[in-house]
């Protein structure tokens, strides 16, 4: 039937039978949430399952139509006719479980941190920067998630020299794991008289947001600093010492945090990012280990690497790592067009994925 083993099948469905027990019988609150998890994971793998399995009984019953001496001619002929479409449907149901059982990304369900900066450009990609934040920011809200600002360093024409947001809801990592790396827009800036075509561009970063579960900091691990915070041109806007600066001395990370006029919040906050950033280092780590002998693999967290560019006087938006381009500028930029884009990286990925598993198979 197909080249997973039955065995191995046979287990998803036992243990998806036995969770589906438990939940129905009552379980205390934490096993409940747990197994609640496991359910939605296993549910749709069984489906698939149970769908390639019972088309492969159907086909068996035909095959045994066409080979029965006393079937009718008329009747073979259309067994033969549906057993072609039935092979096409296994080996699309084949492909669709392949990729259900992939290793799983265990940041996938997180919430996420997002921080977007002007790279090059002055002016022109402080204000590139607001539109990729807007963007983002309109795509949660298409999603139901909810946008937090952390902190947000504004250029003078009202860009952003950087922002850095927590994006909290189902599947937030998942979806936009594959928007870190430098962004690139192509246009007339309003203020070039000349009407000239500027290019410029900022980076997008996006880490899971860990909680003290994924990643443990040490006390001593940690200096922190307080100052008072400073408005723009370097005038106190704090009487109090209420900005924090935490220095993570293993790794040298630095991060700063002044936006709450309370200490306690700003080192909460500051606390949140340093935990991301931490937990995104070791997940590159054992991601550089893993595909050492692997190329060409997206969302590989190299954020020096050009994703996409925008290009406003074609009105498109073109993504270099699977070379394809959308003539759809305007609603990419309102959020409700970027959903194409990411379910093509996603899909590309699995596809890599399912060859390395394929090429690991046979080597």
């Amino acid at each position: 039937m197909t080249t997973i083993p039955s065995e191995k099948l046979d287990k998803l469905v036992s243990r998806w039978e036995t969770v589906q027990g438990t939940l129905a019988s009552g379980t205390d609150q934490e096993t409940y949430v747990r197994l609640s998890r496991e359910f939605a994971e296993l549910d749709p793998i069984v489906g698939t399952i149970n769908a390639l399995r019972s088309a492969v009984r159907e086909r068996a019953e035909l095959q045994h139509l066409i080979d029965d001496p006393s079937s009718e001619t008329d009747m073979a002929a259309l067994a033969e006719e549906e057993i072609g479409l039935l092979d096409a449907k296994i080996e699309q149901l084949e492909q669709q479980l392949k990729v259900q059982l992939l290793p799983r990304d265990a940041a996938d369900e997180k919430s996420a941190i997002l921080e977007v900066r002007a790279g090059t450009g002055g002016e022109e990609a402080a204000l590139f920067a607001a539109d990729l934040f807007r963007m983002y920011q309109r795509y949660a809200d298409t999603h139901g998630w909810k946008v937090a600002i952390i902190s947000a360093s504004e250029s003078s024409t009202g860009g952003y020299k950087e922002i850095i947001a927590n994006i909290t809801g189902r599947s937030v990592f998942a979806r936009l794991k594959f928007e870190s790396g430098v962004h690139r827009v192509q246009r007339v800036p309003e203020t070039e008289a000349q009407g000239r075509i500027h290019t410029s561009a900022a980076t997008v970063a996006v880490l899971p947001e860990a909680e003290e579960l994924d990643i443990k900091i040490d006390d001593k691990d940690l200096r922190i600093d307080v100052f008072r915070a400073s408005g723009p041109g370097g005038q106190s806007v704090n009487t109090t010492d209420s900005a924090v600066r935490i220095t993570h001395l293993p790794t040298g990370l630095v991060v700063s945090q002044q936006d709450e006029k309370s200490q306690h919040k700003n080192k909460a906050k500051a606390m949140k990012v340093l935990r991301a950033r931490l937990y995104e280092m070791e997940r590159e780590k054992r991601d550089a280990e893993r595909a050492r002998d692997r190329r060409g693999q997206i969302g590989t967290g190299d954020r020096s690497q050009r994703v996409r560019t925008y290009n406003f006087p074609q009105g498109r938006v073109t993504d270099h790592r699977i070379g394809l381009t959308w003539h759809s500028l305007g609603q990419v930029l309102e959020g409700r067009g970027l959903d194409e884009i990411i379910d093509a990286l996603i899909t590309e990925h699995q596809a890599s994925r399912l060859a390395a598993v394929q090429e690991e198979g046979h080597g």
